[in-house]
């Protein structure tokens, strides 16, 4: 009895300490740099476009200097979440949500089959590509950033960004416009190793307090509850601990950040797993990676939040949660 009391004892006393390394190493990491994403090319990130789309964002997403592909699937995304069936309540349609009367004027036949079909994506982000690059045409003499100022004539008009000289004082228009830069920022591959930030190491701690507790579907851990998680809701209230909101499902707070690859992973990145490792629209399950190829997550009906590996055949890939990519995804579609 003495003997089985020991080992158990050591087994927690192992876990703690481990769980403790990985805080203070985090705390210290986080503590010497400053977060953000590196600039450079804008090739998009491994599945962070849906398998179906993803030749055409890429192909049409280079039709023009003022655009490229991540920024197409940052609108793509905003507009529609990647949904060919979206309709807005002021009839916007199709996955780049196009107004009839815009669409009347700048839909194409993007497949060549000899129809412009709003519905169809094949016609739909070749014409949403298109419609960017004449709105840059529109404002090339205008003087500033021109994607920005083309990001702004999609929201607020050309003659706007004409007559105030640039992004005119809208509110609206000057949100969306950062909005877009900061989840293009989040489809597009990494192009070097992203530091990490103080806020990743407080949603570990919080996750951390979590250890043990029974999973429960569909779970935010409230009173209601018992405090209980499922997978998303666990990583959603780890970074709202720390002020960053994510959205409620798995799929989504995929592209609240940069993609960094498997061996640029550091503790706070949010780390994704599905069946179909082409789409991130399928991603059914996340956790956050604490270090040495583990994660804290929590698993399924009937497991307790625990430390996993990660390191498995579903793995699909890892999110660097920064604020702006968090606060630049849509909470509906």
């Amino acid at each position: 009895m003495r003997k089985v009391w020991v080992g158990a004892a050591f087994a927690v006393s192992s876990v703690l300490a481990f769980t403790l390394l990985l805080v203070v190493g985090v705390y210290v990491i986080a503590g010497s740099v400053v977060g953000g994403a590196g600039g450079g090319a804008k090739a998009l990130a491994k599945g962070s476009v849906p398998a179906a789309y993803q030749a055409l964002v890429q192909k049409w997403g280079n039709l023009c200097p003022a655009i490229n592909p991540a920024l197409l699937a940052a609108q793509l995304y905003q507009e529609s979440g990647f949904n060919p069936k979206a309709q807005s309540h002021a009839a916007a349609q199709g996955i780049a949500q196009f107004i009839p009367g815009t669409w009347a004027t700048h839909g194409i036949d993007g497949d060549g089959d000899g129809d412009r079909d709003v519905w169809d994506p094949k016609d739909a982000i070749p014409s949403a590509a298109t419609y960017d690059c004449t709105l840059a045409g529109y404002v090339k003499d205008v003087g500033g950033n021109l994607t920005e100022n083309m990001l702004a004539s999609y929201n607020a008009g050309a003659y706007a960004v004409i007559k105030y000289g640039g992004v005119p004082p809208y509110e609206e228009t000057q949100n969306y416009v950062k909005r877009i830069q900061a989840l293009e920022k989040s489809f597009a591959a990494p192009v070097g190793r992203v530091d990490p930030s103080k806020q990743a190491a407080g949603a570990i701690a919080f996750a951390q307090k979590k250890l043990g507790t029974l999973y429960l579907w569909g779970g935010n851990g409230t009173p209601e509850q018992g405090g209980r998680f499922d997978c998303s809701g666990l990583t959603k209230a780890a970074y709202e601990s720390v002020g960053i909101t994510l959205p409620r499902v798995a799929n989504d707070q995929y592209n609240a950040g940069p993609h960094p690859k498997r061996d640029e992973l550091l503790p706070g990145d949010l780390v994704f797993f599905s069946d179909d490792l082409t789409n991130s629209r399928a991603i059914r399950h996340v956790g956050i990676y604490v270090g040495g190829g583990y994660m804290i997550d929590a698993p399924r009906t009937g497991a307790v939040i625990r430390f996993d590996p990660i390191d498995t055949p579903d793995y699909f890939g890892a999110t660097r949660v920064t604020e702006d990519g968090a606060k630049a995804l849509p909470t509906t579609v």
